[in-house]
């Protein structure tokens, strides 16, 4: 079968799920489907980084402006890149607007609709993006659909009108970077000490964002500071900014322990191992979640989580972690001070999480995803 991949997604650099995502199923895809021949739509001005194991593959890259390649899919559908490229079937990892003869048969994944669930926590211009993808065109044109959770195709049916039969629920995997590290391991203590990372600490990894609810997590620190048991505790939030994080920064500058709050700013990879394994507890209370992976990256390095009930947290995570509502901060603080005090609490979660996080791997998504995308129908 000749499949032609999408990996636009890969185009902006920016590290995130959706990158993450397009990487580990296309790298799996070709190992496991190797009787597939696999072509890249690789579009832009700009020369991007391929993973090496994808060098040799054929590539297409029409060097087009993507903003006047996405006006002239949009309102001219034009160029069909079925015409341009012959192939038995389109994968899209994201829901990257495209435009196709509807002979060739189209898979998307989709991630999250927060978009439409929450358009609050998105600036205009993030609006007007989601709007000139034609998501809900898209979508209704595909041929099958892949949801990265439940709670996905649950939104893929309420807000699109598909047919849950057209949906596979395909859970995404975690990386084996991620994994607990010796207490005495030389590099980790090495790290610690360099980094100044001393003091026990709460850990939120994630772009500053509303929707991640990083407000309401340093809000839950403000009320743990005030019991004498923590008041070594200290609070690190690893991620970029994303957008409309002003009002996040102001609550950390207005916050009486705002001393004991530090930007990390970006990890690289394998820093969040080591902040991982360093922290006592991570805290991820974010308002909504299509899939979630750093609080499952936290469980693979042995580290308990206290996680929200939004979106598909609950059910990634289950009973291996602490869920609270997002929207109330006393409840967030309580359940961080039930895991940093208690330690049988603490090693109840942490055993929780390794077999969580067993339910996940790269090989099972891309065999699944190998099988939807290779179906007859």
């Amino acid at each position: 079968m000749k499949i032609l991949i999408d990996v636009r997604p890969l185009l902006s650099g920016v590290t995130s799920g959706v990158e993450e995502y397009t990487k580990e199923i296309v790298s799996k895809l070709i190992v496991l489907g190797p009787k597939n021949r696999y072509t890249l739509f690789w579009n832009g001005l700009r020369a991007g980084r391929l993973p090496r194991a994808w060098r040799e593959l054929p590539k297409v890259n029409w060097r087009i402006p993507n903003k006047l390649l996405d006006l002239s899919f949009r309102y001219l559908a034009y160029p069909k890149v079925d015409r341009m490229v012959r192939t038995n079937l389109i994968f899209s990892p994201h829901f990257n607007i495209l435009a196709w003869s509807r002979r060739t048969p189209r898979v998307i994944t989709f991630h999250d609709l927060s978009f439409l669930r929450f358009p609050q926590f998105f600036p205009p211009r993030k609006r007007y993006w989601h709007i000139s993808q034609n998501v809900r065109r898209q979508a209704q044109d595909a041929a099958r659909l892949i949801a990265v959770s439940a709670a996905t195709k649950q939104d893929l049916v309420h807000y699109f009108d598909i047919a849950p039969e057209k949906i596979a629920v395909i859970h995404s995997g975690v990386n084996p970077r991620y994994h607990e590290l010796a207490s005495r391991d030389l590099g980790l203590l090495r790290f610690r000490a360099t980094r100044n990372l001393v003091r026990p600490f709460i850990l939120f990894v994630g772009t500053i964002e509303p929707r991640k609810n990083i407000i309401g997590a340093v809000r839950a620190f403000n009320i743990l500071k005030q019991r004498e048991a923590h008041r070594d505790l200290e609070f690190v939030i690893a991620g970029r900014l994303g957008w409309l994080y002003d009002e996040v920064l102001k609550e950390v500058r207005v916050s009486p322990y705002r001393h004991a709050i530090r930007w990390w700013g970006t990890a690289t990879k394998e820093e969040l191992v080591m902040l991982y394994n360093s922290a006592e507890v991570f805290c991820y209370p974010s308002f909504f979640e299509g899939f979630g992976f750093p609080p499952l990256e936290a469980q693979a390095c042995g580290t308990p989580v206290v996680a929200s009930t939004g979106g598909s947290l609950p059910e990634v995570l289950g009973a291996s972690a602490r869920l609270v509502d997002p929207s109330r901060h006393e409840d967030i603080a309580e359940a961080l001070h039930g895991v940093l005090a208690d330690q049988e609490e603490a090693e109840k979660l942490r055993t929780a999480g390794f077999a969580n996080v067993g339910r996940f791997s790269w090989e099972r998504a891309g065999r699944e995803t190998l099988g939807w995308l290779e179906m007859k129908k």
